[in-house]
């Protein structure tokens, strides 16, 4: 089967369930594993490199305000390379290309592609879109090998959390404007032996105020802006140390967003792992992933 994945989530699933030689196009956001950077790109991003977070944030505005969309597809590239499955999102406009554009493209296309849209909220969902994408490309085998080795380090973290006390957490998506962090991150950090003060589970992620945070009165800051890597993060947090260090916290840290909790993939369980450490090094030694403390 010949594959267009349009969502770095879904090409991570793709790998992780034996396909990824099957995957002919990616996003040009897909870049784990180091593969998918081999494979020819078919989407573009509309807006110009370089921008700080509020700039960026205000860009990605004026482009929702006008109708405008964020990302662009190349349809004669994706027409050449003949895809006989698209899976892209239907969930959030500003992270992938729409799903509406990738529908009308494969409605122009002969033979149609089928599109496969993947949409979750919660962690739950996210295991669910993996055995959603091993029935698309008959690879149930493997995905069963893959969620059950998923599940197993999350009983492993839950376990040796358990009778932890709560550590009263802020997950922090972006930092200008603030946003706490939504959808399956509360989840990790409640498994994590945390209690996520700021954010819902299955809910978006929530533009709020550094008054409401300072109000839900967080022991750690875990900063994780979408789509930066730890050391993007900790730069972030730098800049804006001044509003971190009026919070009253005990820990501020920055950590992989992009890799670990952005993205609806095998490595959230990476996420969680890292939680797990942020909040009980003394239980959890180790973390997989680079973890960044902000001194003030």
């Amino acid at each position: 089967m010949r594959i267009a994945s349009l969502l770095p989530a879904a090409t991570e699933m793709l790998f992780a369930i034996g396909v990824g030689d099957d995957v002919v196009a990616v996003s040009h956001e897909c870049d784990f594993p180091p593969a998918a950077r081999d494979i020819p790109r078919v989407t573009h991003a509309l807006l110009p490199d370089g921008l700080e977070a509020g700039e960026l944030d205000r860009a990605v505005r004026d482009l929702g305000e006008q109708g405008r969309a964020l990302y662009e597809v190349d349809e004669s590239r994706l027409r050449a390379l003949a895809p006989e499955l698209i899976v892209t999102q239907g969930l959030c406009d500003v992270c992938a290309v729409s799903l509406d554009e990738v529908n009308e493209i494969a409605g122009r296309m002969d033979p149609g592609p089928e599109v496969l849209p993947l949409s979750p909220t919660t962690f739950g969902e996210v295991l669910g879109d993996l055995r959603t994408l091993a029935q698309a490309t008959d690879a149930k085998d493997a995905a069963v090998d893959v969620v059950r080795a998923i599940a197993d380090r999350v009983d492993r973290v839950r376990l040796g959390a358990r009778d932890a006390r709560p550590v009263r957490v802020a997950a922090l998506e972006w930092l200008e404007p603030v946003y706490t962090a939504g959808h399956w991150t509360p989840q990790l950090v409640e498994y994590a032996g945390g209690d996520d003060v700021a954010g819902f589970a299955g809910q978006p992620s929530e533009c709020t105020t550094w008054e409401a945070i300072a109000l839900a009165a967080p022991e750690i800051v875990v900063v994780m802006p979408c789509g930066y890597d730890a050391e993007r993060a900790f730069e972030e947090a730098e800049t804006y140390a001044e509003e971190l260090a009026e919070l009253g916290v005990r820990k501020v840290v920055a950590v992989d967003g992009a890799a670990l909790f952005s993205r609806p993939g095998p490595r959230l369980v990476d996420g969680l792992e890292t939680l797990a450490h942020i909040l009980h090094p003394e239980r959890f030694p180790q973390a997989p992933s680079p973890v960044l403390e902000v001194l003030f």
